[in-house]
């Protein structure tokens, strides 16, 4: 399935994404500097949380649009869609990198790209890829 070089190459294929270090000095892609997707390995307080549920393997977190997508995408596929008590109330999802196809993972960045870029940026990467 999907690796770290594949978020890396998807991410950093739009308009103005760099990468820096995340406050955890682990990978992370911004838009003018506003995160959209990372490394995000689960904490302490996720284990506890989740639980026998807590998946292994690398996680990557993900802004989405709004609530609504975040809900979406963890009942559509809660197989590759969790989400822990840490993100309550905010617009990411977490994803297990090892079971998302790359064509999803693509789609899945790209819009978490549209969510924090500028609407000038997002309105003309729209229009170059009509």
């Amino acid at each position: 399935m999907a690796t770290w070089d594949d978020v890396r190459r998807i991410a950093l294929a739009l308009p103005e994404t760099t990468e820096r270090g995340s406050h955890d000095d682990l990978p992370a892609w911004r838009v003018r500097d506003k995160m959209f997707v990372w490394e995000r390995p689960l904490r302490r307080g996720d284990l506890e949380a989740l639980g026998d549920a807590a998946p292994g393997g690398p996680i990557l977190g993900v802004r989405v649009p709004d609530l609504g997508a975040k809900e979406a995408l963890i009942a559509d596929d809660p197989a590759v869609y969790f989400t822990t008590p840490h993100f309550d109330g905010y617009p990411s999802v977490l994803v297990r990198l090892d079971r998302i196809d790359v064509d999803e993972l693509t789609e899945l960045v790209t819009e978490a790209w549209y969510a924090r870029a500028p609407k000038r940026l997002a309105t003309a990467h729209r229009a170059e890829n009509a």
